[in-house]
């Protein structure tokens, strides 16, 4: 019994390598191409007196790095459209093992708090850094930051 007992054994871990390399084949085949390209540096310095660093800290966050830019080329019929444009990701926050993409709020861009609203302002960074586990808010002179997680279908 033990030489087909080994036998026995060798083919279930067989078996299971091979489920498992189907699977992870499968999964990185049918993901989109775009998925994961985006990759955050260190980003920007973080000031000791940010007084949104000291809200999100208040309200439990850690603040993990300061500005990002993402430059994105633009083409237009063919070609390139001067320098492009750049998104920028004001800060990156965690809370509970969680990152989250911090926005500040800006005077001269009030947000609409309607659903199509934060979807033309927001959903670009979930959908850009799919791995976060939303978008939060920070309005400085109401003292409030707003947590805003887009769930989309698979």
């Amino acid at each position: 019994m033990d030489k087909y007992g080994d036998w026995i054994i060798m083919a279930v871990a067989g078996v299971l390598a091979v489920i498992w390399l189907y699977r992870t084949f499968y999964r990185w085949l049918h993901a989109p191409a775009t998925m994961n390209k985006v990759k955050l540096g260190k980003g920007g310095a973080i000031a000791d007196n940010d007084e949104h660093v000291q809200l999100l800290e208040q309200h439990g966050y850690l603040v993990v790095s300061g500005k990002h830019v993402i430059p994105i080329p633009v083409e237009l019929d063919d070609a390139l459209l001067g320098k492009g444009t750049r998104i920028y990701i004001d800060y990156i926050a965690e809370m509970d093992h969680l990152t989250y993409i911090v926005k500040t709020a800006r005077e001269r861009m009030p947000m609409d708090w309607s659903a199509s609203g934060l979807r033309d302002r927001l959903l670009m960074y979930a959908l850009l850094l799919p791995h976060c586990a939303g978008v939060l808010y920070v309005d400085l002179k109401e003292k409030k930051i707003s947590k805003i997680v887009f769930h989309i279908a698979d």
